[in-house]
């Protein structure tokens, strides 16, 4: 690989390690206040959630990945497969740092069942990043039918035992139902 090759890959690096930055600028604690990092935390409704590794929301980060590279091969077909996962990195840094804004912090626990959501360890954010990231190279590898399975068989999975995932997110974070609310409280 040339350096010139090399470059949007590097870039991608450094997006990753300025959102880490960013985020503890904005005094978003590194780990867990807890005191110590799971690889997998899978309690949904605890202080623990969004805070180590991986957790039930890991699956909707790689999920991104996949819709990310579909949209950017749509936008930017001509592109190298690098420039455009640092557009997708950088777009999933954006998020990151917005959901850890107070608005969004205070939107998820107003409008969703997160009422203990209080945002993502610096930790938990780059975890998500990177998980966009491996998100994004598998859709760039799979074939498509499979990418989309997978990411059927993710929101399926989340949806069955947390109640919520992707999609039910994003709808609670723009546009929150009573029905559905009260069905991710187990009503």
């Amino acid at each position: 690989m040339t350096a010139r090759q090399a470059l949007p890959f590097i870039l991608t690096a450094l997006a990753v390690a300025g959102a880490a930055l960013v985020l503890l600028a904005m005094g978003r604690v590194p780990v867990c206040t807890c005191g110590y990092v799971e690889l997998w935390h899978g309690t949904v409704n605890d202080s623990g959630n969004s805070q180590h590794i991986f957790d039930w929301y890991s699956p909707s980060h790689l999920i991104h990945g996949f819709l990310f590279y579909w949209l950017l091969w749509l936008l930017m077909p001509r592109a190298p497969l690098g420039w455009r996962l640092l557009v997708a990195t950088l777009v999933e840094v954006a998020w990151e740092i917005v959901e850890n804004s107070p608005v969004i912090i205070n939107r998820y626990r107003a409008v969703t069942i997160s009422l203990d959501y209080y945002g993502d360890s610096v930790l938990n954010s780059v975890s998500d990043i990177l998980t966009m990231i491996v998100g994004f190279l598998l859709a760039s590898r799979l074939p498509v039918w499979l990418t989309v399975a997978i990411a059927l068989g993710l929101e399926i999975l989340t949806t069955v035992l947390i109640r919520d995932g992707l999609t039910l997110n994003v709808l609670m974070l723009l546009w929150p139902i009573d029905a559905v609310r009260a069905w991710q409280a187990g009503g």
